[in-house]
């Protein structure tokens, strides 16, 4: 069991790939007032962590009720993190998440694709079909998950400050063009599903 729960955590982590996403989570919460950020921190792994949840135990039945196949939800997630890193390395007048009536981000991008992302959605889809035992060792994991997001992205703006602007820039820069080649890798993934069931 400690086994399944070791590796279960270790693949989550991979696949939602907290560490990677400082530099989304610094750019998105800029022009957000500083005593509001851990707020918005809390809230947005709070709604990652939940929909993992229910994907593991009902995405099978939601997608087949929709008739949507993994493969679409695969495809549809890498457009949208192509928009997002193109957007982190030729920087928009708008913000890397375009302008925002509240001026916070809600759910799009950073709970939904940023943490909940296709890869990380697919990858509990495989935990649902199992024992009430393994269910519970996965959902623990989940857990164990979730409090290293809220570890890694609320001191994401101390590490911020103590890199300075133009480190965190040319930081964001290089991420930017690593989640556009993971984008296109999940693109062309999502793709060579597709043509295999032709």
């Amino acid at each position: 069991m400690t086994q399944s729960f070791f590796q279960t955590f270790i693949l989550l982590i991979l696949v939602t790939d907290p560490f990677g996403n400082v530099p989304l989570f610094v750019a998105a919460l800029k022009e957000v007032p500083v005593e509001r950020r851990p707020r918005i921190v809390v809230r947005e792994c709070a709604i990652a962590f939940l929909l993992l949840l229910v994907f593991m135990f009902f995405g099978q039945h939601f997608l087949e009720a929709l008739h949507l196949s993994p493969v679409a939800l695969r495809i549809g997630g890498a457009v949208i993190l192509l928009m997002i890193a193109i957007r982190m390395i030729f920087p928009h007048p708008d913000g890397v998440l375009g302008r925002n009536e509240h001026g916070e981000p809600f759910i799009v991008p950073l709970a939904i694709p940023a943490l909940a992302g296709p890869s990380a959605l697919a990858t509990v889809l495989l935990f649902s079909s199992g024992t009430l035992t393994e269910t519970m060792v996965h959902v623990a994991a989940l857990a164990a998950v979730g409090v290293v997001w809220l570890a890694v992205f609320l001191s994401a703006e101390r590490l911020q400050q103590k890199l300075g602007p133009q480190v965190m820039t040319a930081f964001e820069r290089l991420m930017g063009l690593i989640l556009t080649a993971m984008s296109v890798e999940m693109l062309l993934g999502g793709i060579r599903e597709f043509v295999k069931t032709l």
